[in-house]
């Protein structure tokens, strides 16, 4: 007989986690029991899932007693750490940090793309994307399947929150300090106003930064590598070229990303708005003769990845140029774990 599996939200006081407890209330309920773990400075808290008032409780061996799947929003380190002893209290977990996105034996799953690699968890755990790769990964998933993608070049755009809540206070704290002010229209101005710039390397309002991310090699940043590798892993195609340059820009939540995308086949424009109208997971808003298209200020808050300006390359008849928004906080964070899990909790 069939039974609603219990779930554990690890991480349940942080940005996403938030927005996790939110998704779990207004999505079926497939779920038992669900407990809310974190950090012990937050144990004892009080938060609302699904109508009820659950208390968290601190991150311990125990608190994974009787637990079916974990969804982990924590530090790569902490779930390094927490992932496995999970596994080895009987837990699945779906894991929202870069720990094991690229271990060969954890799958990278997003439903809309690559559902069946949820089986292949030979360590019990199953990765979630980064949150600027899912911003695309759904709607190029759907235009691989049509045309056989072969490269990509990506400008990211990336949202404050990206940054985690720091980022998000950064910009705030900025936007007050700059507002009504003469700064803006002469080199380095901005600096006479903004002093702290938070996680970011630079003044983040009235400007944008070329950098998300650590310094990895050759230049090259931790987020620009996520995406080259990730869609990579994600799609199947380990020799798929990609080129990523990722930008921080002053919007507060909402990753959007300008795409050239080439292809085996020839593309059409028309055909390949048909894709994306029908493909699950993506919302098509793409008429510029009235000027109707996605921005991050129409997309925050919402779950599908919304896609505009498609238009076939005027020198390559088997390119694409297309723009994408994603809510990084919701598909690109919370929602595609919870889709995860529910595939979990469907073998129950």
């Amino acid at each position: 007989m069939s039974k609603k599996p219990s779930l554990a939200v690890v991480g349940a006081t942080g940005a996403v986690g938030t927005v996790m407890l939110d998704i779990l209330s207004k999505r079926k309920d497939v779920y038992g029991e669900i407990r809310l773990i974190a950090s012990a400075r937050s144990a004892g808290k009080k938060l609302t899932c699904r109508g009820q008032e659950l208390t968290v409780v601190a991150l311990t061996p125990e608190a994974f007693e009787g637990i079916d799947i974990a969804m982990f929003d924590v530090p790569d380190e902490v779930s390094k750490e927490w992932a496995p002893i999970a596994v080895g209290k009987g837990c699945v977990v779906v894991d929202n940090s870069g720990a094991f996105r690229m271990d060969k034996d954890v799958p990278l799953v997003v439903p809309e793309v690559n559902p069946d690699q949820v089986k292949n968890r030979s360590k019990g755990i199953i990765s979630n994307p980064n949150c600027t790769t899912l911003s695309m990964i759904v709607a190029m998933g759907a235009l691989h399947k049509q045309y056989g993608l072969k490269e990509l070049v990506v400008a990211s755009y990336q949202a404050a929150s990206g940054a985690g809540q720091s980022g998000i206070d950064t910009l705030r704290d900025q936007i007050s300090k700059v507002a009504n002010t003469s700064v803006g229209d002469t080199a380095g101005d901005i600096h006479k106003v903004i002093s702290d710039h938070g996680p970011f390397p630079a003044p983040l309002a009235l400007n944008v930064i070329p950098w998300a991310g650590s310094l990895k090699e050759d230049g090259y940043s931790s987020e620009e590598l996520k995406v080259r590798n990730e869609s990579r892993k994600i799609l199947g195609l380990a020799n798929l070229k990609v080129s990523v340059t990722c930008v921080r820009v002053p919007v507060l939540t909402t990753h959007s990303l300008a795409v050239h995308a080439i292809f085996e086949k020839e593309v059409s424009r028309q055909v390949a708005q048909d894709v994306l109208k029908n493909a699950a997971g993506v919302e098509l808003v793409d008429d510029p003769e009235n000027h109707k298209f996605p921005t991050p200020a129409d997309v925050v808050g919402t779950d599908p990845t919304w896609v505009g300006r498609v238009r076939k390359s005027l020198d390559d008849a088997n390119a694409l140029d297309l723009f994408v928004c994603g809510d990084n906080l919701r598909k690109g964070a919370a929602l595609n774990t919870a889709q995860i899990a529910e595939l979990v909790a469907a073998e129950f």
